[in-house]
């Protein structure tokens, strides 16, 4: 198996992608891979313009200060579609992610399932390895 060179992880802004976004920082540093943040805007970001293209969030920039992530390694990046289509992209140039990272649930409606529709629509198409992070709140 080759080395883990980029990791690519899905973020809506949700505690799960948080917690998705946390596994690839730790991993990250431990391997020295890059991390790729991608937030897909979806039909309807636009009215809520929530994520700039040329800004991380600051709750990224928290986040790799708690993990002791260095920021030079991660790349932010905001892709126009629905959130599984693009983070399928990202086994393609330009990022060339080694492995997707997500969150067990991400901001949809469907409380209590153990596994949201885009986690397992991810799962079920990707062509490379795929991460699945379970919810702090998953019981075993």
């Amino acid at each position: 198996m080759k080395p883990l060179q980029n990791l690519a992880v899905g973020y809506d802004g949700s505690p799960d992608a948080a917690i998705a976004v946390r596994w690839a920082f730790g991993t990250a540093r431990e391997t020295g891979a890059t991390v790729t943040i991608v937030h897909a805007t979806g039909l309807l970001e636009h009215l809520h313009e929530r994520f700039s293209p040329d800004r991380l969030p600051p709750a990224l920039l928290a986040l790799a200060e708690e993990c002791e992530f260095n920021t030079s390694s991660l790349r932010w990046l905001v892709e126009d579609g629905d959130a599984c289509s693009v983070l399928l992209r990202m086994g393609s140039p330009p990022v060339n992610a080694d492995v997707l990272v997500v969150g067990s649930r991400g901001q949809g409606k469907r409380v209590g399932l153990l596994i949201g529709s885009t986690s397992l629509e991810v799962v079920e198409h990707a062509t490379l390895p795929v991460v699945v992070v379970p919810s702090s709140n998953a019981t075993p």
